[in-house]
């Protein structure tokens, strides 16, 4: 791309730029893990939200530019799909951010220019992802797509269980990383476990694991023990603090967390007392659940990660609502993911929890008035609240709480990972 293209690109850019900014970029991040349940890479999927493909396009572009996408990903790997004609004019941008790779469809093989395009930018580092979604054609055919791209994705959902193992073993043999994507369950990852592939994604991550026995272990009980002492009547800020006290490392993530600069707080709060005094005995507890929920490393990190994007999302989306009520929202899109978390039905789990009736009637029932913020978050990480479904106005809101909520989650569970010195 000439200097004057690159230019132009920029411009274009600075102008989406102020669009951008009152219309956040309707995304979701899916995560892609690895064998030891890692994250390998994530995927940005744009939801339709009444805009055509070109200009969700440019927009997706102009946060490339900008570094938000690199940002979103918290420096890994990601993943996104460009319109043919952005791929063919501006996709030299993508090349400024290797961390960025292209998604390609199989169609591509058909379009001399589009490929042409591929096998540019193929030979100048950027890593391509062929996204063989649902195609059971001759892998030969796509030899060429293939030899362009250092990962390629199969849908597990679609093909039989013995052409999934035959085409991942011969992708693998050609040297490409082999992600199975559309895993709908956990017996379908397990599957796909026992076969050469790179990485996992699907909704199985979500969804809790089918267990005939549920058994609660010594540190999942530990952890329950510890939220139910959070929930009991009476607590006041120096109950939350002698419950804590005696948990070296919990105490050491929480104040780490509360001192940071992203809370930008007039001074530093030197105990658990002080901070549930400042910040509120709610809010403390529902930070202390999820610092107590990180201690869970048998789990994969994106699964509590995913629970905090839930909690917030649902917390913003009851702004209209009282503090108490909101903060009980918070309590909601946490523990919706309690089930994966602790691999024990939430039936089960809820005996051991004295949570207010109407956060229950939402887990449990999926009634009362924080069930329909938690339906919202889940079809918004589904990508299932489309354009024509939805007003222009409430996807604007879902995708600015979406935002906010993967940059707040990203900053808590950086601090949830630590370890004392």
């Amino acid at each position: 791309m000439t200097d004057t293209a690159v230019e132009a690109a920029q411009a274009h850019a600075a102008a989406l730029a102020g669009t951008a900014a009152s219309s956040p970029l309707p995304v979701v991040r899916i995560p892609m893990l690895d064998r030891d349940r890692q994250l390998m890479a994530y995927e940005l999927l744009l939801q339709e939200d009444g805009e055509d493909e070109a200009a969700l396009g440019h927009r997706l572009l102009s946060t490339i530019i900008d570094g938000s996408v690199t940002q979103w990903a918290r420096g890994n790997r990601v993943f996104v799909r460009l319109p043919r004609e952005l791929v063919l004019e501006q996709a030299d941008q993508v090349l400024r951010h290797p961390r960025i790779g292209l998604v390609v469809s199989p169609q591509a093989i058909h379009d001399v220019l589009l490929l042409e395009r591929l096998r540019q930018l193929s030979a100048r580092g950027c890593a391509l992802l062929l996204d063989l979604d649902g195609e059971a054609g001759d892998l030969d055919e796509l030899r060429v797509l293939l030899d362009l791209s250092r990962y390629v994705r199969l849908d597990a959902s679609r093909l039989e269980e013995a052409t999934l193992r035959e085409r991942c073993e011969a992708l693998h043999a050609r040297g490409l990383h082999v992600v199975a994507g559309h895993v709908n369950d956990h017996d379908t990852c397990n599957r796909c476990m026992a076969l050469p592939f790179a990485g996992i994604q699907g909704p199985y991550l979500l969804r809790p694991e089918k267990v005939d026995m549920p058994v609660l272990t010594a540190n999942r009980l530990s952890v329950l023990r510890l939220l139910r002492a959070l929930d009991e009547d009476g607590n006041g800020p120096v109950e939350l603090g002698q419950i804590i006290r005696n948990d070296v490392i919990l105490s050491y993530k929480l104040l780490g967390c509360v001192n940071s600069a992203y809370f930008a707080l007039p001074r530093q709060l030197k105990s658990v007392e002080q901070a549930a005094i400042f910040f509120g005995l709610t809010r403390m507890r529902n930070w202390i659940s999820t610092m107590a929920l990180s201690g869970m490393d048998d789990r994969p990190p994106e699964l509590l990660r995913a629970a905090l994007i839930r909690a917030h999302m649902c917390e913003q989306l009851a702004q209209n609502l009282s503090r108490e009520q909101r903060e009980m929202a918070f309590t909601t899109g946490l523990f919706s993911l309690l089930e994966s978390l602790m691999c024990a039905p939430m039936e089960l789990l809820l005996q051991h929890l004295p949570l207010a009736p109407d956060i229950r009637a939402a887990l449990l029932e999926q009634q009362g008035p924080f069930a329909p913020l938690l339906e919202q978050v889940q079809r918004w990480e589904a990508g299932e609240l489309r354009g024509g479904e939805a007003s222009p106005q409430h996807i604007r809101r879902m995708a600015a709480a979406y935002l906010e909520a993967i940059r707040w989650a990203d900053h808590v569970h950086s601090f949830a990972e630590q370890k004392p010195h």
